[in-house]
């Protein structure tokens, strides 16, 4: 039998994280900014502030998972460069 064929592996560019992070980061800052300045989208504050939190958490977590990776840590991520 012959062995299923392998995927390519994928372009540098679509493993960085940074560009998503950022893109997303600026759409909670943009979306945060009109909740507190359009009257009409004042419901939207604590769905705002919480979109913020809980990427500060996620890219936090990220960056502390990554500083594991280089120093070596047994119980570290893998892929993480």
């Amino acid at each position: 039998m012959t062995a299923p064929p392998e995927p390519p592996p994928l372009p540098r560019a679509l493993l960085a994280p940074w560009p998503v992070i950022v893109v997303i980061t600026c759409g909670w800052l943009i979306a945060t900014l009109l909740a507190f300045t359009v009257d009409a989208l004042q419901g939207w504050r604590p769905v705002t502030i919480a979109g913020l939190g809980v990427g500060v958490l996620g890219t936090s977590i990220f960056l502390w998972q990554r500083h594991a990776v280089r120093r070596g840590s047994r119980g570290a991520q893998s892929g993480l460069d």
